[in-house]
């Protein structure tokens, strides 16, 4: 069997922690959720069915999710409160051999802080961690700023799937791109 491909474990800046999603995060993260895709939010019941399955994989749990939460310091830097919080939250779906990113998201007060390269490399190591042979990912079209994210990480656009997101506020819909990491060579 060829070896592994397993990225680095994630590097946060100083004030941050990625941490498991609770219960009593929903409220906070369904907010977060809503005013980051308006169009497209998930209902809160779908976070609530994703943390159903958030169980170690020796108990049969498929699905992972994470938040980063913002010590007061950190926070100072993202908001005039500076009120520490949930900045940014993730979840995978891992299924062998394939593992899917669920969701990701930072709030754009915290852009720029290597918060989204440190979730996705999480993500992209604990699907190693699972047995996965492919990561994959499905992005708006109309989100360069993500695309490139995943790019430099490794991820690979491998089909569209047109028309998948509602357009929203009389817009068409937009394209999803289906983007993939493999975690083995081919071979």
């Amino acid at each position: 069997m060829a070896p592994m491909l397993t990225p680095p474990d994630p590097v946060l800046p100083a004030g941050y922690t990625l941490r498991p999603m609770e219960w009593s995060d929903l409220p906070v993260v369904h907010a977060l959720e809503t005013r980051l895709f308006p169009e497209d939010a998930w209902p809160l019941h779908f976070f609530e069915d994703e943390l159903n399955e958030a169980r170690p994989r020796e108990d049969g749990g498929t699905r992972d999710y994470r938040v980063i939460e913002a010590s007061c310091e950190a926070a100072g830097a993202v908001d005039a409160e500076g009120s520490a919080g949930i900045v940014g939250y993730c979840g995978l779906m891992c299924v062998p051999p394939l593992a899917d990113v669920q969701t990701i998201a930072v709030v754009p007060e915290a852009e720029g802080r290597g918060l989204g390269t440190a979730m996705l490399q999480w993500m992209v190591a604990e699907a190693a961690r699972r047995g996965a042979r492919d990561v994959l990912l499905e992005v708006r079209a109309d989100n360069p700023r993500a695309q490139q994210l995943y790019v430099r990480h490794g991820f690979e656009h491998i089909h569209t799937r047109a028309g998948y997101y509602p357009g929203g506020y009389g817009l068409p819909p937009v394209d999803a791109l289906i983007m993939r990491r493999r975690l083995l060579p081919e071979g």
